[in-house]
């Protein structure tokens, strides 16, 4: 049986989808990435929780180096936690994750976390020279390596993916352990494999109703139980957009939900999607989209469902125009969340 957490807390994250302006004409990445600093600066103003970047490699994102632009909001912001969704570990050094992080962290002034997973996509692979025939054994590894390297004792560690390390210490210290989460797309055995190292779990819930993912959060409390772990949070990342109404959230996002869903199915060998699915998404399954009033009952409700300690909505989905992101991210700050905690505490 789940419970509702006392005091959730809230997040935005942007996989920093190359966009378009106003006219539809596209928008080159590079002022793609300085909208997303202008983004994580309003998030931070209007009282969001956690402000979350993705790592892609591919043209339709314009963010190949989250913990870089992470970097230029720390010096930015002043309360709201930086982190990625996800780091794409596999394809990456734990080591060197740590010594990007654990510098963020002191430019933040400790708001630095850290949200690892395998990815949804897998262009980093023959990018940066790893098989795929590799895939679990990649991340198996790299977290049990990122696991001792967090505790920032001297390392002594070995495995078949790297030459071994003996009494090794990573720098620069950090004042503090770097929060860690584990992003899970639903697989049991990577809902344990997170327990077993003591990672909080994030569930990337993007289709479908958010209450079928309420098994995963019960094997999740039970395994650390069994482990002999104290309770760890847990949190739901889901898509979504908020406007001043219902009809226009949905008028502005629909084309680009369906053209972002449309592009990926072609490589995944999935049917082009319509607006009948992008419908039935809004009202039954994981699009958090509407009005204000719309969009918070139906994250107290997830909250409630699944007893999460966080929620995150993926506030990009496809390329829409800054300005309709920054008032999506301002009504999120501003109405959404305080009507959440309302609903809440009734």
């Amino acid at each position: 049986m789940t419970t509702a957490p006392q005091h959730p807390t809230f997040g935005l994250d942007t996989f920093g989808d190359v966009t378009v302006d106003l006219a539809g004409d596209p928008v080159p990445a590079a002022q793609v990435i300085r909208d997303i600093v202008a983004q994580g600066e309003l998030a931070d103003a209007v009282g969001v929780d956690h402000f979350s970047i993705g790592e892609h490699h591919r043209p339709d994102f314009a963010v190949s180096a989250p913990d870089t632009v992470l970097a230029g909001l720390a010096t930015r912001t002043e309360r709201i936690t930086l982190g990625t969704a996800v780091t794409v570990l596999s394809s990456d050094d734990p080591i060197r994750v740590f010594e990007r992080f654990s510098t963020l962290d002191a430019l933040s002034d400790g708001r630095a976390e850290l949200t690892v997973g395998r990815g949804s996509f897998t262009e980093s692979f023959p990018l940066f020279g790893f098989a795929m025939q590799d895939y679990e054994t990649l991340f198996e590894e790299k977290l049990d390596l990122l696991a001792a390297v967090l505790p920032q004792d001297p390392v002594t560690w070995s495995g078949s993916i790297r030459p071994p390390l003996k009494g090794q210490s990573v720098y620069p210290r950090m004042e503090r352990t770097l929060p860690t989460w584990v992003a899970v797309g639903g697989s049991p055995n990577s809902v344990v494999r997170a327990a077993r190292y003591r990672f909080p779990l994030m569930l990337a819930i993007i289709g479908g109703p958010a209450q079928r993912f309420a098994p995963y959060v019960e094997l999740f409390h039970e395994a650390t139980e069994k482990l002999g772990h104290a309770r760890l949070p847990v949190g739901v990342h889901s898509p979504g957009h908020i406007a001043a109404d219902d009809a226009t959230a949905r008028e502005q996002l629909a084309p680009h939900w369906i053209h972002n869903r449309t592009e990926i199915g072609r490589e995944r060998g999935w049917g082009p999607a319509g607006i009948d699915e992008f419908d039935a998404e809004m009202q039954h399954g994981a699009l958090y989209v509407g009005g204000p009033e719309t969009v918070a009952q139906k994250i107290a409700a997830t909250i409630r469902d699944l007893g999460i300690d966080r929620f995150d909505l993926k506030y990009v989905s496809g390329p829409m125009p800054h300005e309709q992101l920054m008032e999506s991210i301002r009504l999120y700050g501003t109405e959404v969340i305080p009507r959440v905690r309302e609903l809440l505490a009734e």
